[in-house]
């Protein structure tokens, strides 16, 4: 038989790549645990973003290069459970709710379970999105994806610890509700802009952008460079808070039209 029409055997090498970048991604996660426990909380923080930028990589990567696979979807979603779920958790609770067990016993326990349902409500927030990939529509997520509820507590602690006027003994309460709140918009049911560049119409996307565009993306970016942490509170939080905000805004558009449609 001829051999010469078989499709050449794509390499195995080349899945190595993308679980390289989420095993990278994973083990920044642990060190930010790491970093924590020893109390240096701004690598820590610093950590989990660039457990952010391994994430933001290796999905595209492996569409690019066209290795994606189930288990690197797996692999990929137990790597942000680590990155994004347990070391956020963590760092906030050794960074100031491991204080709240000075005010009283019930208090205490009032801060573990906050770092614990965070770290749940991240897990719940990956599963439920890898239910419903290829169901809902890409332009939105559904729930605060857990890679920006991260930041959102990361920016904060790193913002403090940079800023160096208030201990997180002292914003203890603060970052319990910040806590509570981040875990709970993962699991809400709030639509979010997922920057995935999905179009309601199908007409060609045009291949120029407004020259302001491009210099808010510059100045943005030399502003991160000058104040990383404050910017990226900022970025984040707006972020964070543009799901309900949305939400309410078209409860209130809802409210208006019917209030004009009634005789």
């Amino acid at each position: 038989m001829d051999d010469t029409n078989r499709p050449v055997p794509r390499s195995r090498g080349i899945y190595l790549l993308p679980n390289l970048l989420t095993t990278g991604g994973m083990f920044s996660g642990f060190y930010a645990i790491l970093a924590a426990a020893d109390h240096h909380f701004e690598n820590a923080c610093i950590a989990v973003f660039i457990a952010a930028m391994f994430d933001g990589i290796d999905g595209r990567i492996a569409r690019l290069t066209g290795t994606s696979t189930e288990f690197g979807v797996q692999y990929d979603s137990l790597a942000d459970l680590v990155s994004f779920g347990m070391a956020p958790a963590l760092v906030m609770y050794h960074w100031a709710l491991s204080m709240l067990k000075h005010d009283s016993i019930a208090i205490g326990k009032a801060g573990w379970a906050a770092a614990f349902l965070y770290a749940a409500c991240a897990a719940l927030r990956l599963a439920r999105f890898n239910t419903q990939v290829g169901v809902v529509d890409k332009r939105w997520f559904i729930g605060l994806s857990s890679p920006a509820a991260a930041a959102v507590m990361m920016s904060f602690v790193w913002t403090m610890e940079e800023w160096g006027r208030y201990t997180g003994e002292q914003l203890r309460y603060v970052a319990l509700v910040l806590t509570v709140c981040s875990g709970l918009l993962m699991v809400s049911r709030f639509r979010y802009t997922s920057f995935k560049g999905g179009r309601a119409d199908p007409s060609p996307p045009s291949e120029r952008v407004p020259f302001l565009l491009l210099l808010v993306v510059v100045l943005v970016i030399v502003t991160i460079f000058i104040y990383p942490a404050r910017l990226l509170l900022t970025i984040c939080g707006l972020y964070a808070l543009s799901g309900p905000g949305m939400w309410v805004w078209q409860k209130l558009r809802r409210s208006r039209g019917s209030e004009q449609g009634a005789p």
